[in-house]
This record gives structure tokens, sequence and C-alpha cells, in this order.
């Protein structure tokens, strides 16, 4: 598959990725929403987490605090 070439492409991996790793993690995204406030997003919802995934656009820090919050330990570029 190799990696993304456009920002695009990169947006559309990082959401696909995070979806996979709250299925396999078996949360929905009010959980997620509720896990996301210990990591000092105070503001998340179910519908705005729905709403960033569909887009593909969320800024860094909510991707890599969504991770800690699902309890990925491990992010391989190659699954992005």
């Amino acid at each position: 598959m190799g990696f993304a070439k456009t920002e695009a492409e990169w947006a559309e991996r990082a959401s696909r990725h995070l979806k996979a790793e709250l299925k396999r993690a078996g949360l929905t995204y009010d959980e997620l929403a509720e896990r996301l406030k210990k990591h000092g997003f105070k503001d998340e919802t179910k519908a705005s987490i729905a709403n960033k995934l569909a887009r593909g656009t969320f800024p860094t820090p909510f991707f890599l605090a969504a991770l800690v919050a699902i309890g990925a330990e491990i992010v391989r570029l190659e699954d992005i």
C-alpha cells in the first residue's frame, strides 16, 4: 500500500485508523468522548467526534489523545 502521497490521503487514513482502533477496542463515540475528557478535551461529544472522523480533519493533539483514550499502545505508520 505504501505511504500516503497527499494531505487528503493522510487525513483519510488517519480517520480510518481511529475508527478501526475504536472498533477493535469495542468503544462507541460516546465512550470516547467521556475518555477524552480525562485528557483535557472537555468539549468533545458523540456528534463532534463523528463529524471529525467523517471529515477526516482533526488536529494532531486530538488524534494522539484519542489513541491514548482508546488504549492503543503502538501506532505503526504502515497501518495508517
